[in-house]
């Protein structure tokens, strides 16, 4: 490659590092500025993932957009935030969301891992874990291989990925829950926080931007937004969302209403949960002590309440060991 090929190909990455940072204080700190109420408990998964969807159709509708709070005001879990800075990303390089991420942030990292298979490997994908709920297969069933369609068909049920458009639909590959990735995977992910954008020699973030990342946007006090997923009907996870950053939330939050504290110790870690398809997992870094778990459950039951947090049963029995 020329040093002019090498030269773009640095340009590219900051601009789109640049372009990502912009948005993500607005967009990936999952404000309940993005979304009202009204459509709290449409998720992507029932929105615009179907390959030959357009996610205008979806930003137009004026029920989408809470008129009642500014940017900050308030906190609601919504995932569709992440769909929309994968289309930015994809507008700005003119490359899939599910590549960008392999050559900027996998690859380097030498992380087997994709978004929605098609960019992982067969062997990855011959080791998938098969999620369950109430005990019947319901994802990731590969029987050894590859999916035959990589993601959710078009509307007429075809699977040509050559029907992809730059940012018409930033959902097609699942940037918000479809990273197939095992937990080493995400263990990795944990040192490159921990190390401040760098592991094992690779250096992919600076420290300011992992302090950005980390750093909450959100604190629940009292009455500024939902500490858990209200749409879910799941009371028993009131309380388990206190602080949220840029797509981070940090745990064991000293304040009324607050159940945030699955490991019991009362210590201040950083990460992130999963929660799809009877899947539960979790990575958790503790800065102060350079230390973290990651950690994953499939076939948990829809009833599974914590003994002490507003997480599961199951994620405390990860969190604690015990």
């Amino acid at each position: 490659m020329s040093i002019f090929g090498r030269r773009r190909e640095r340009r590219e990455a900051e601009l789109v590092e640049l372009e990502v940072g912009r948005v993500k204080a607005r967009m990936v700190d999952e404000d309940v500025t993005l979304f009202g109420e009204q459509l709290s408990d449409l998720h992507v998964e029932t929105l615009t993932t179907e390959l030959d969807a357009d996610m205008r159709a979806t930003l137009s509708n004026p029920e989408a957009w809470d008129r009642a709070h500014g940017p900050g005001d308030s906190f609601s879990y919504v995932n569709f935030n992440f769909p929309i800075v994968a289309a930015i990303m994809e507008r700005a390089t003119g490359e899939r969301f599910d590549r960008l991420m392999d050559r900027l942030v996998l690859k380097p990292l030498a992380i087997d891992a994709c978004f929605n298979w098609d960019s992982c490997s067969t062997d990855a994908a011959a080791r998938a874990v098969v999620l369950y709920r109430d005990g019947e297969a319901i994802r990731d069933d590969n029987k050894g291989k590859k999916p035959a369609c990589a993601v959710t068909p078009a509307a007429n049920d075809a699977c040509d990925l050559g029907v992809w458009k730059p940012g018409a639909n930033g959902a097609i590959f699942s940037p918000q829950g479809g990273l197939r990735i095992s937990a080493n995977g995400l263990a990795r992910i944990g040192r490159l926080l921990l190390g401040g954008g760098e592991v094992d020699g690779v250096r992919l973030l600076s420290p300011a931007s992992v302090t950005l990342i980390l750093t909450p946007q959100w604190t629940f006090n009292g009455a500024n937004g939902q500490t858990y997923e209200a749409d879910a009907g799941n009371d028993a996870a009131r309380g388990a969302l206190c602080r949220y950053g840029l797509a981070t939330q940090t745990l064991a939050t000293h304040a009324e209403g607050c159940r945030d504290n699955p490991f019991g110790d009362d210590i201040p870690r950083i990460g992130h949960a999963g929660d799809a398809y009877g899947l539960k997992s979790g990575l958790w870094i503790d800065r102060a002590t350079g230390t973290g778990i990651a950690y994953f459950a499939t076939g948990v039951p829809e009833s599974d309440p914590g003994r002490h947090s507003g997480f599961t049963a199951t994620e405390e029995r990860l969190a604690t060991r015990k």
